[in-house]
C-alpha cells in the first residue's frame, strides 16, 4: 500500500506496531503448552518464507504464454446447440406434469381454469403464451438432467401473475411445486426481497459454484436491475476477463415502454450494451414464446458457459400476436434474427426493410400504416450480443432492390441499442443503402410520465418507421 496510515492516526498505529502479530502469538502458546519448541516454530516459520520466495521466483522467471483472453474472442456457439428435445409427446407428457397436483389439494377456482385449458386443449395447434413456454423449457431441462434455482421479486407466480410454478392450496394454504415431479434434477423457487445486490450477487455465486445448474434471478420490473449495478459491473461482465471464471447465470429483466412512466419502462439496455467485449455475455431480446423456449435451452445446455441478459416483456405476455404455436418448439432452435414471413413471397418489391426488437415490433405490425407500407419489410433482432452480423448480411442480401434500411426503437437516441447497434449496422449493411434511425429525442430520463404523452410519442415513432420521409 502506497499510504502511510500513521500520517492521520500515529498514536493507533504505533500501539498495532508493538502487538505482536497473530503468528507470534500462535506460537508462544505451542511453546508455553510443550507442542513445539521456540527453535521449531522459527524453523516453520523460515521453512513457510522460503517455500513463498522459491514458489514467486519461478513464476517469474516463467515466460508468460498467451491464454485464452489473450486470443480473439471464439465464434458464437451453433444456434441449435442443445436443442435435443424432437418429438410433440414429450411436450405433452412434460405439460401433463407440470399441471398435476396431489389429490385434495385445492387451486384457486380462476386459476384452476387457466391451468385445466393449457391441459385440455394441448396439441400441435395449441397456441402458447410466453410463461407457458417458459414452464416447457423448464421441464424439458429438468428430465434432461439440470438442476434449476430461480429467485426474484415475485418469481413464483410471476410479477405479472403469468407464471404460477408454486400452487397455493386456497384452503390451507399449502404449497405445490409441480415441476419436481419432473425427473430427479432439484427444482427450487424462491422470492426474494428487495434487496438486488444481495440477492443478484449471491446467485452469482451460487451459480459459479453449482456447475452445471441453472440459475436465474429475475427483477420485478427491469429497472429495479439499477441497484444491482455493482454486481453486475464488477463480476457477472468482468469476471471472464479478470479471473477467467465464466458463469450461466440468466438475469430476467422486463422491459418495453408500456405508458407506465418512467421507472417500469427501461432495463438500461444501453448499459448492458456498452459493458459487452471479448465474448463475455449474451444480450437478448426475444420476441415469441418459441424463441424464449429456444433461448432458455440453449443458455443451459449450449457452449461456452455465458451469463444471459434478457430484455423480457410485459404487455406480450399475454398478447394475442405474441404466441407461438406448440409444434414450433419441437426440435427448434434459437434464432437471432427473425424476417418478416408476410412477404417472403415477394422480397423483391421491398425497398425499406425496418430493424428493430422486442415489444416495439408488435407496435409497428398493429398500426394501420403497416397494412398501407406495402414497400417495407419489418424484421427482428432477437440477439444483440454477440452481434449476428453474418445473419444480418444474409437478411439484407436477401431484399434485392432496397433503397432504405431504418432502425426503429421506442427508447431515446441516448439509451436502447441505437449506440451499440448503430455503428455495426453501417459497417455490415452495403454503403449505397441508406440507413436512418427512429427513437425518442435524447433524454434524460428512459420515458414519459404521462399516458397521453407516452401514446402520442409510439405512434409518432410508428408513423416516421413505416412512412416515406
Amino acid at each position: 500500500e502506497g499510504d502511510e496510515p500513521a500520517y492521520t492516526q500515529p498514536t493507533l498505529y504505533r500501539r498495532i506496531q508493538a502487538h505482536p502479530t497473530a503468528r507470534a502469538l500462535w506460537a508462544e502458546r505451542l511453546v508455553s503448552e510443550g507442542t513445539l519448541t521456540e527453535e521449531r516454530a522459527k524453523e516453520i516459520q523460515a521453512e513457510v518464507t522460503d517455500g513463498l520466495r522459491l514458489v514467486q521466483a519461478e513464476i517469474q522467471a516463467e515466460p508468460k504464454t498467451p491464454t485464452d483472453l489473450d486470443q480473439e474472442p471464439p465464434e458464437p456457439e451453433p444456434m441449435c446447440k442443445g436443442e435435443e428435445l424432437t418429438f410433440l409427446d414429450e411436450l405433452v407428457e412434460l405439460n401433463e406434469a407440470a399441471l398435476t397436483w396431489p389429490e385434495g389439494f385445492t387451486v384457486h377456482p380462476k386459476l384452476a381454469r387457466q391451468l385445466e385449458r393449457r391441459r385440455t386443449e394441448f396439441g400441435a395447434d395449441y397456441t402458447l403464451e410466453w410463461a407457458h413456454a417458459e414452464t416447457l423449457a423448464l421441464g424439458s431441462l429438468l428430465k434432461q438432467g439440470v438442476a434449476i434455482r430461480i429467485s426474484g421479486q415475485d418469481a413464483q407466480r410471476g410479477t405479472f401473475s403469468q407464471r404460477h410454478l408454486v400452487l397455493h392450496d386456497v384452503e390451507t394454504g399449502e404449497e405445490h411445486i409441480p415441476l419436481k415431479s419432473v425427473g430427479d434434477m432439484r427444482f427450487e423457487i424462491y422470492n426474494s426481497p428487495l434487496s438486488e445486490t444481495a440477492v443478484l450477487g449471491f446467485e452469482y455465486g451460487y451459480q459459479v459454484a453449482a456447475e452445471g445448474e441453472m440459475v436465474l434471478w429475475e427483477a420485478q420490473f427491469g429497472d429495479f436491475v439499477n441497484v444491482a449495478q455493482t454486481v453486475i459491473d464488477q463480476f457477472i461482465a468482468a469476471g471472464l476477463t479478470k479471473w477467467g471464471q465464466s458463469a450461466r447465470l440468466v438475469l430476467l429483466l422486463p422491459h418495453g415502454h408500456e405508458g407506465q412512466g418512467p421507472e417500469h419502462s427501461s432495463a438500461r439496455l444501453e448499459r448492458f450494451l456498452q459493458l459487452c467485449a471479448e465474448d463475455n455475455m449474451r444480450v437478448a431480446s426475444p420476441s415469441t414464446p418459441a424463441q424464449y423456449y429456444c433461448l432458455l435451452r440453449r443458455q443451459a445446455l449450449g457452449t461456452p458457459e455465458r451469463p444471459l441478459v434478457v430484455m423480457t416483456p410485459k404487455s406480450l405476455l399475454r398478447h394475442p400476436r405474441a404466441t407461438s404455436r406448440a409444434e414450433e418448439l419441437v426440435g427448434a432452435c434459437f434464432q437471432p434474427i427473425l424476417d418478416d414471413e408476410t412477404v417472403a413471397e415477394r422480397k423483391e418489391e421491398i425497398t425499406r426493410l425496418v430493424l428493430c426488437s422486442g415489444k416495439f415490433y408488435y407496435d409497428l405490425i398493429a398500426d394501420p400504416l403497416r397494412e398501407e407500407a406495402h414497400d417495407t419489410a419489418v424484421a427482428r433482432i432477437e440477439q444483440y450480443y454477440p452481434f449476428p452480423a453474418e445473419n444480418l448480411v444474409s437478411l439484407v442480401d436477401a431484399y434485392p432492390n432496397l433503397t432504405e434500411v431504418v432502425w426503429s426503437q421506442e427508447e431515446p437516441r441516448n439509451m436502447g441499442a441505437l449506440s451499440f447497434i448503430g455503428p455495426r449496422l453501417r459497417a455490415v449493411i452495403p454503403r449505397k443503402i441508406p440507413l436512418r434511425y427512429v427513437a425518442r429525442p435524447d433524454r434524460a430520463s428512459p420515458a414519459e410520465g404521462k399516458a397521453s404523452d407516452h401514446t402520442s410519442e409510439q405512434k409518432r415513432l410508428v408513423k416516421e418507421s413505416l412512412a416515406p420521409v
